[in-house]
C-alpha cells in the first residue's frame, strides 16, 4: 500500500492541526466556489471544511483528500497540498525524521504550493506533523 497524506491546509495557516467544520456545497460562498472551478476545472466529487474563517475543497484519490486547496471567503486562492507518496520526501526530511524520531514510521507526506508558488513539504509521525522547506530543512512540528 502506498502511503499518501493529507493536511488540512488551515493546519500550515494556524500552527496547529485543528479538525475543520465539514459543509454542506450549499454552504460554501459562490464566488469560493466559482475560484475552484475555474483554478481547477478537473476537481470532482468535491468535499469542503471550513478551517479558521477560510474554506477548503478536497478531492481526488481513495479517501477523497489527495488534493486539498484552501481559499479565502473572497475567493483568493491562498494554498495546495498534494499527497506524495512517503518516499517523495527529500532526503534530507526523512533523515530529520529518523534521527530525531527513532523506530518511527512516516505514515503520510504531503506537498504544499502556496499563492507565491513557494514549495514546502510535510510530514506525519506519530500523530503530529513535521513542516519541511523545499529543500528538506526542517522548520517546526506541531
Amino acid at each position: 500500500m502506498k502511503n499518501y497524506f493529507f493536511l488540512p491546509v488551515a493546519f500550515l495557516l494556524t500552527g496547529s492541526a485543528v479538525n475543520g467544520q465539514d459543509l454542506k456545497n450549499k454552504d460554501v460562498p459562490a464566488v469560493v466556489k466559482s475560484a475552484l472551478q475555474k483554478n481547477y476545472p478537473q476537481a470532482e466529487n468535491v468535499s469542503w471544511e471550513k478551517e479558521k474563517g477560510n474554506y477548503e475543497a478536497n478531492w481526488g484519490g481513495k479517501s477523497g483528500e489527495d488534493n486539498s486547496v484552501q481559499f479565502t471567503p473572497a475567493g483568493a486562492f491562498i494554498e495546495i497540498v498534494r499527497a506524495i507518496p512517503v518516499t517523495d520526501l527529500p532526503k534530507s526530511a526523512i533523515d530529520y525524521i529518523h534521527k530525531n524520531y527513532r523506530g518511527a514510521k512516516i505514515t503520510e507526506a504531503g506537498k504544499v504550493t502556496d499563492a507565491l508558488g513557494k514549495l514546502s513539504y510535510e510530514a506525519e509521525v506519530h500523530g503530529k506533523d513535521i513542516l519541511f522547506d523545499e529543500n528538506g530543512n526542517f522548520l517546526k512540528h506541531e
